[in-house]
């Protein structure tokens, strides 16, 4: 059964069970809002082991997909929605796992010529002092986990002797362990929505490091629309920011991360398949900047909503 729309019920998915559990309630609190606002047959969802069930009970005929992290973001409700066949918004299977994975990720980046952060990749059994030995960049270094958001398991560390520490904190998250380059610079941002890039935003924390307060509180961090760069260097992180979201295939509404060094050059560092839509968040922000209010933004990747897989016959 079709609403006023043209579409049956709509499920947001939201919650989950990884660690953007609380941030991905937000963000689907404010989806199925912005739907119910504008008519839609909505049913938020919060995401549990029992998914597939409740989702035949309600009798869902699309899926938004407000999950953040594993078991959301990583190409796993994707796939079961695909073999459920029910269309979704957002990126495909294999997109959101690449995206997901910082490491494979900065593979398909470097294969493409996409400028990202020189790094290396800690082996499961390797410790500090083998990790700095063959690290081929300076301190201070960023030490993340291969498979997490929101700035989650994330350290700079200014010195060898604080690496022990951080790759410790890091291996709570991923026993992946990423060892990066930092890039002294601006940190900035391009939200892509249906394949177009929206403005580029620079953010500014008032901490000096985007972290998940930084992130998530009001008044904790400056959003500069547009960036503090030349035209030529916004014009080129708009490239880059765009090719990076096309050759890990993305689709719908994703986001773009990276760090503009002091000259102007931009360095990818990941890509969100599914970004934040809180009252903090940046997509919002850039889509506002460009004329798009809230509601609109999400009924436009609502649109985009579709299975990525063909069955024959199907």
């Amino acid at each position: 059964m079709k609403n006023a729309k043209g579409h049956g019920r709509i499920a947001v998915l939201m919650g989950g069970i990884s660690a953007e559990r609380e941030i991905s309630l937000r963000t689907g609190e404010a989806i199925a809002k912005a739907l119910k606002d504008r008519d839609y047959d909505v049913c938020p969802i919060d995401v549990g082991h029992d998914i597939a069930a409740r989702l035949t009970s309600q009798r869902v005929r699309v899926a938004f997909i407000a999950l953040h992290g594993r078991f959301g973001e990583d190409g796993t409700i994707q796939g079961m929605l695909e073999m459920m066949r029910i269309p979704y918004t957002g990126s495909g299977v294999l997109a959101s796992a690449l995206s997901m994975d910082k490491i494979i990720s900065k593979y398909v980046f470097t294969a493409h010529g996409i400028p990202t952060p020189a790094s290396h990749i800690l082996r499961a059994n390797e410790d500090a002092e083998e990790a700095s030995e063959k690290l081929g960049f300076p301190f201070p270094v960023v030490v993340k986990p291969a498979s997490e958001g929101s700035t989650i398991g994330v350290v700079i560390v200014q010195d060898k002797e604080g690496l022990a520490e951080a790759i410790e904190h890091a291996r709570q998250y991923d026993h992946r362990v990423l060892v990066e380059e930092y890039i002294k610079g601006k940190e900035i941002t391009l939200s892509v929505l249906n394949g177009q890039p929206l403005p580029i935003i620079e953010i500014a924390p008032r901490s000096g490091f985007y972290d998940y307060r930084a992130k998530y509180t009001k008044g904790e961090t400056e959003y500069i629309i547009p960036p503090r760069l030349s035209p030529m260097a916004q014009e080129e992180a708009e490239r880059f920011g765009l090719e990076a979201y096309n050759v890990l295939g993305c689709e719908g509404c994703a986001r773009v991360d990276m760090m503009a060094n002091e000259r102007g050059k931009a360095f990818v560092l990941e890509v969100n398949s599914m970004p934040g839509m809180t009252e903090t968040s940046l997509v919002p922000k850039a889509a506002q900047f460009a004329g798009i209010d809230f509601p609109e933004l999400v009924e436009k990747i609502l649109k985009g909503a579709s299975l990525k897989t063909a069955v024959r016959g199907g």
